[in-house]
């Protein structure tokens, strides 16, 4: 390909609004354009990388049985109003009308769909297990769109769906997901981790994400390419890393979610859902007399533990929700954060959020700042972390404003419900296993699989006969993949800055983009110097013939353009191998520069195809 036919519009600085390097990078090196506010259009570079990883994904499902389709954007609302989710999902969802006055959505996610379709062609078990999946755009109607492609309002998702006589068989799909979705992540070249999940919106039970690790800005070994006049990041002067450090630091370290992860086990897991080991005392602690004291103007934990000169971690934490209309209340160790997925998930509720004031006057007779377990009526449901069950002698409030208690002590003086592991875990703590201590790092979710059981199958009535003839309700899986934000976790782990030192002697740096091989949009990118050079013209269109017949996808700069200006497009651009023809061409002799490691080397043109075959090995 020729890059004068090509759109690349690159630009000479970062756009403004961009507040992770993957943005700034896709917008400036001409791979994205914003049509609209979290809208994006895929100019021909993004494409091509795009449809590179789509081969791979159905290399993979084609491996594992699964069979590609395409379903409607456009979706009626009543398959969603079938499922209960057209109510619950929440202000995202977009909701429109046709001419008709009839209710549609754009579909964020299709299981109500995929179920409608399976349920109206298949009615016996003997037709299942089946393993559907499609390609396509998704809408959610974002209230902040950011992060570029990573919270956008249109984004492309792969999204599969299995059907299922019986538990067994889902088990086996979902290990077969698994499996094909390490193989994808890995053949893309992206260090991920797969952790535990939550189902959220989607209703799933078991769950498992797969995150893209953002790289912290620590390493600069991990972040550098040096030029060839620079033969260790050790040559380059103080105030030169200084100011590098200051521009890794100028962009947010990408995304969405915190990975707990152990440094001694294969124990990982999204921060809402990880736990920490726990172990019950064994010590004997005398309790001592309930004591009812005055802390006026004392509202929160610090200033109770101040006030009264307590550890914060002998106070209890009082906190009110309501889940689904029934008033909750929830007690933590004074120095503990509440992890609000898992009260969720534990109350299998659709709402759960803090209870208002008045709602909270009604149970305790309080304003938020004097609440506590003692003396609450029974008929309140109390849930406790598990930590919680530990602690003896500790300081709760009053249930008047102006007062705590002393020395309170479960089944003496307050009772519980039930304990469960409802805290936020945090660095540095046991990992659940045993084995090791918790880590944390950022991530990119790029992929979830969920164990959906009979969620959407029972609300929509798809059903078949089982070998008795019995209807019984399919079982389902769904397994998705953020397509369109691949491009940004590849690009948060892929983003390197070039330096170079000036025959003056002065070093400069500058952003730019290092495609792992398999994604790349070309895979070599031929630089004629001179353009009016007739001889290199003619090498580089050999050079060109050849690569291409070797199965090599070539891109040429054959713009009448300044070589600063290519070898800094070129840069931005980011494929594997740039081969510039020069001032050698009369000699069959180019010079051959992996982006990887900024390592260049000449090449006699007649050994370029298998110099390069080796070089990817």
């Amino acid at each position: 390909m020729k890059q004068s036919k090509m759109l690349i519009p690159t630009l000479r600085e970062m756009p403004s609004d961009a507040q992770v390097i993957s943005h700034a990078l896709l917008v400036r090196a001409g791979y994205v354009r914003q049509v609209s506010a979290g809208i994006y259009a895929y100019l021909p570079l993004a494409n091509r990388v795009l449809e590179k990883f789509k081969n791979i994904m159905r290399e993979e499902f084609e491996a594992i049985g699964a069979v590609e389709l395409l379903a409607p954007a456009l979706l009626t609302a009543d398959l969603w109003k079938e499922s209960g989710r057209y109510e619950t999902y929440g202000a995202d969802l977009y909701k429109l009308k046709n001419r008709d006055a009839s209710d549609f959505i754009l579909g964020p996610t299709h299981e109500e769909t995929m179920t409608a379709l399976v349920r109206n062609e298949i009615t016996s078990y003997k037709k299942l297990p089946l393993n559907i999946y499609q390609i396509q755009p998704k809408y959610r109607d974002e209230k902040r769109p950011r992060y570029g492609l990573l919270r956008g309002r249109e984004f492309i998702m792969k999204d599969g769906y299995s059907f299922h006589a019986n538990y067994e068989s889902l088990d086996e799909t979902y290990q077969d997901y698994k499996q094909a979705y390490e193989t994808i992540f890995t053949r893309a070249g992206l260090d991920f981790k797969g952790i535990i999940g939550d189902g959220g919106a989607m209703g799933g039970k078991d769950s498992q994400e797969f995150m893209a690790i953002t790289p912290d800005r620590t390493d600069l070994s991990q972040w550098l390419i040096l030029d060839k006049s620079i033969a260790d990041i050790s040559e380059i002067p103080d105030f030169v890393i200084k100011d590098i450090k200051q521009e890794l630091s100028n962009w947010l370290i990408a995304g969405e979610d915190t990975i707990a992860y152990s440094d001694g086990s294969d124990y990982a897991a999204n921060l809402e859902m990880a736990s920490t080991e726990f172990v019950k005392p064994t010590a004997y602690t005398e309790q001592l007399e309930l004591t009812k004291v005055a802390t006026p103007d004392v509202k929160t934990i610090e200033e109770v533990s101040a006030f009264l000169d307590v550890p914060t971690e002998q106070t209890i934490k009082t906190l009110v929700y309501n889940a689904d209309g029934e008033i909750v209340v929830v007690l933590l160790r004074g120095d503990d954060e509440l992890n609000e997925v898992k009260l969720t998930n534990h109350l299998g509720a659709d709402f759960v959020e803090p209870a208002t004031e008045e709602e909270t006057i009604k149970v305790f007779g309080a304003t938020f700042g004097s609440l506590g377990p003692v003396g609450l009526p029974e008929d309140v449901k109390v849930i406790a972390d598990r930590v919680v069950e530990t602690i003896v002698n500790v300081t709760v409030g009053a249930n008047e404003d102006g007062f705590h208690y002393q020395n309170a002590n479960l089944d003496r003086d307050f009772k519980v419900t039930e304990f469960v592991d409802l805290r936020t875990a945090k660095e540095g703590e046991p990992a659940p296993d045993g084995g090791g201590h918790l880590k944390f790092a950022r991530g990119i979710e790029i992929g979830h699989i969920f164990k959906l059981g009979t969620r959407y199958s029972e609300s929509m009535g798809a059903n078949v006969l089982d070998e008795n003839g019995k209807a019984k309700p399919i079982i389902m899986g769904s397994y998705g993949i953020g397509v369109s934000r691949m491009l940004s976790a590849i690009l948060e782990q892929f983003a390197r800055i070039n330096v170079e030192k000036t025959f003056k002697g002065d070093y400069k740096f500058s952003w730019s983009m290092n495609f792992p091989k398999g994604l790349a949009p070309y895979d070599v990118h031929v630089i004629p110097v001179n353009v009016k050079d007739e001889t290199a013209v003619a090498l580089s269109a050999e050079i060109v013939e050849t690569l291409t017949k070797s199965g090599l996808q070539v891109l040429e700069d054959d713009r009448a353009e300044r070589v600063g200006v290519k070898f800094a497009d070129s840069d931005l651009i980011g494929l594997p191998v740039r081969v510039t023809v020069g001032k050698k061409a009369a000699d069959r002799i180019v010079e051959v520069k992996i982006r990887a490691t900024g390592d260049t080397l000449e090449v006699n043109v007649d050994d370029l195809a298998e110099t390069l075959a080796i070089l990817n090995q």
